[in-house]
């Protein structure tokens, strides 16, 4: 069985797409394959961009983050759907020629791009953050991603988190010829440990985004986390809420309130 990185460099002569275009009038012109600081370059289809930041449910009020920006196509396509984006990109020539590409789209003012390494960079404050790397840098990053705030998309090209189950995966067949799924997770909150409810203790233990646990005596079913949304059932009632902080409250079976506080982890 091949390894990600030769799969990487055996797919380059198929992967002619019309990202050359995105090139034409540069300088510069980057090649399929051609080598990186920790991957060789592969441009992302631009039918899996759009799908991707479909995924994501990219807004205008969204900040994006492309860790390994490349030619730029993914935070340009973000800038033309009205979002802010930023780019971070190891090669100094993409940089430039994305920049010169946001510019030639009308984007630049949404367009950012910067020359630095991902992994010494800054981006906690992204709302979205999309990538298309090997699974061990994926690893690498996943600390850092799952301490970003409750309900940041996370959507990466091709590479999965390993045992962090995504929450949404998906294949484009039309305009994508190689590398053409895509996985979807969302940064769930941190609620492991033990929460006081009225007159007694809800014990939970996390595992990404599912849960198991403990109310009462009663064990809890169903359990799972949606970014800072909380739903989980006791026998037959279902309680859905909200987390913030050491406090999570919200109804159960849509109508009567509950509210816990951390106790402990």
């Amino acid at each position: 069985m091949m390894s990600p990185g030769k799969i990487f460099t055996a797919a380059v002569c198929a992967l002619v797409l019309s990202g050359n275009a995105w090139a034409q009038n540069s300088t510069f012109t980057p090649t399929v394959g051609q080598a990186g600081k920790d991957v060789v370059w592969v441009p992302t289809s631009q039918a899996l961009v759009d799908r991707m930041l479909d995924m994501a449910k990219l807004t205008p009020k969204d900040y994006l983050v492309d860790l390994g920006s490349g030619d730029g196509r993914t935070v340009i396509t973000a800038a033309k759907r009205g979002a802010t984006a930023r780019g971070i990109e190891f090669n100094p020539d993409m940089v430039a020629l994305s920049r010169r590409t946001a510019e030639e789209e009308g984007v630049a003012d949404r367009a950012k791009f910067e020359q630095a390494d991902i992994f010494q960079s800054d981006f906690s404050d992204a709302t979205i953050v999309t990538l298309f790397l090997l699974p061990e840098l994926n690893l690498r990053l996943r600390p850092t991603l799952l301490d970003m705030k409750p309900g940041t998309r996370v959507v990466s090209n091709s590479f999965d988190m390993d045992d962090w189950e995504p929450d949404e995966t998906a294949r484009v067949s039309e305009g994508c010829s190689d590398y053409c799924t895509a996985y979807r997770w969302v940064v769930p909150a941190k609620v492991a440990g033990t929460w006081k409810m009225a007159e007694q203790e809800l014990a939970l233990v996390q595992t990404f985004q599912t849960l198991q646990g403990t109310l009462g005596r009663e064990a809890i079913s169903d359990a799972r986390l949606d970014g800072a949304r909380i739903r989980f059932s006791v026998g037959k009632d279902v309680y859905t809420g909200v987390v913030n902080g050491n406090e999570m409250r919200g109804a159960v079976n849509g109508k009567g309130t509950w509210r816990a506080t951390s106790i402990g982890g």
